[in-house]
């Protein structure tokens, strides 16, 4: 397995895996942006062909094996101060992601991390999250964080032997597709 940077033309690969890590939520928010005959991955994927935003190839490593995509981490340093802006100006399901992420300003945000079904227990994760350490450290932070849904649990349990500790949750608002309820967790772990 070998970990690279991706590229525009892993975009439509990463819409379906960012859709998988968001719990469905980005293809919910996709389908307010379609136009025409085009489908929420379609709108996905010419996102994530962005060359700019969080949301764009350019922030996203991609683990291979012989050329094969098997999984991806979609992450960047949090601005600090994170300027949130005001919560009522977001979508309801949007707000509590937002409101979280402004607790952690200045760290590596794992904004997404997903692994094909049939890859994972593989260390495909695990190996993306070093990597991600590795820019981390290269951009001066001293903290890993992310978001997971507590009722998604195998993710937390990845993320807990890992190291990574709760800070905070708030209530996920259900959204049409949402996959898991419960709350939406802030974890960060020291590097």
């Amino acid at each position: 397995m070998e970990i690279r940077d991706a590229v525009k033309e892993d975009a439509r690969e990463l819409a379906y895996l960012i859709n998988l890590a968001g719990e469905g939520l980005p293809e919910h928010l996709w389908r307010g942006m379609v136009e025409g005959d085009e489908s929420p991955m379609e709108v996905g994927a010419g996102r994530a062909a962005r060359d700019e935003g969080s949301f764009s190839y350019t922030n996203a490593r991609v683990c291979t094996e012989n050329g094969e995509l098997l999984g991806m981490i979609l992450s960047y340093r949090q601005s600090d101060p994170y300027e949130a802006g005001d919560p009522a100006g977001y979508p309801d399901m949007i707000r509590p992601l937002v409101m979280l992420e402004a607790q952690a300003p200045g760290t590596w945000y794992v904004n997404a991390l997903a692994t094909y079904e049939k890859h994972r227990g593989r260390g495909v994760a695990r190996r993306l999250i070093e990597d991600a350490e590795v820019r981390a450290r290269s951009q001066g932070c001293n903290r890993l964080s992310l978001i997971v849904a507590s009722e998604n649990v195998g993710a937390r349990r990845l993320y807990e032997h890992l190291g990574f500790e709760d800070v905070d949750t708030l209530p996920v608002v259900p959204y049409p597709g949402c996959r898991h309820g419960g709350d939406w967790v802030l974890m960060t772990r020291r590097l």
